[in-house]
């Protein structure tokens, strides 16, 4: 399971070979949450609401970088990372 970003203590990673739709799972602390990648909506799992509207911006910000993760997750290969929303992330 890459780790695929990381910001504001916030981890973000994909499965290899997951199961659709698109999506990522966000961990902080005990919490996880799942997002849909194309929507950004909240699929499953908790996140505190700070949290989880920041991973959601994220997630706007970065979709098409998102979907090139995911797709390449889903053949086995490791993704690129990606970076987190603001320049002062601790990514």
């Amino acid at each position: 399971m890459p780790t695929i970003a990381f910001f504001h203590g916030i981890a973000i990673r994909m499965f290899f070979n997951d199961h659709a739709p698109p999506h990522i799972h966000a961990y902080r602390g005990d919490q996880e949450a799942k997002f849909d990648i194309e929507t950004g909506a909240l699929i499953g799992g908790k996140l505190a609401a700070a949290q989880r509207r920041l991973v959601q911006k994220w997630i706007a910000m970065y979709n098409a970088e998102l979907l090139a993760a995911w797709l390449a997750v889903r053949n086995d290969q490791t993704p690129e990372r990606i970076p987190g929303p603001d320049a002062d992330n601790d990514n």
